[in-house]
């Protein structure tokens, strides 16, 4: 995986420049959605690694099953990817396109799990106060887990906050084993 995104990162950089020039990040944005689930699709993989086809033809049919949803800048974009045999990169691509974008537009998704459904009076709360702590404008979204017994679990990135019960039950018992 740490190869995918180390052969995806100049693609997916070189696609956020042009879209951060141009003024079009949430079309950028939206079109390599598109293209990832594109790429992901099973009759789309098979044309995409069959050695039958030319990196001309499988560009075109790629651009083909897209339609008018990409623009010119992003056609540019495929025919680079399929002369490079990087089509099957898109997702990773699109997925460090979404992380250049989120760092521009100084935002942040956190995902709360909770072991009891989250009033919206406090999700509002709570989000504020993430986004006082990350300095960061904070998407939220939650979801329940029964076993974390009380508490919350916050994932923002790479950075967790576990305050669950289940949680610092697991970090007393590991302290009474020390």
């Amino acid at each position: 995986m740490a190869e995918l995104t180390t052969l995806a990162r100049p693609y997916a950089k070189a696609a956020f420049e042009a879209a951060d020039a141009a003024g079009e990040l949430q079309k950028w944005s939206d079109m390599l959605t598109l293209a990832a689930a594109v790429s992901q699709q099973d009759g789309m993989i098979k044309a995409l690694v069959s050695p039958a086809l030319t990196a001309e033809q499988k560009a075109k049919a790629f651009v083909d099953v897209c339609g008018e949803e990409l623009n010119a800048s992003a056609v540019n974009l495929i025919n680079v990817l399929a002369d490079n045999q990087r089509l099957t990169l898109l997702p990773q691509i699109q997925e460090l396109f979404e992380y250049h974008k989120a760092q521009r537009e100084q935002s942040v998704d956190v995902e709360v799990t909770t072991a009891f459904e989250l009033a919206g009076e406090l999700q509002d709360k709570l989000a504020k106060a993430l986004s006082a702590k990350l300095d960061r404008e904070v998407s939220l979204s939650t979801s329940v887990d029964k076993t974390l017994l009380g508490g919350a679990l916050v994932r923002a990135g790479d950075t967790v906050i576990d305050g669950s019960v289940r949680g610092r039950l697991a970090k007393l018992a590991e302290a009474m084993n020390s």
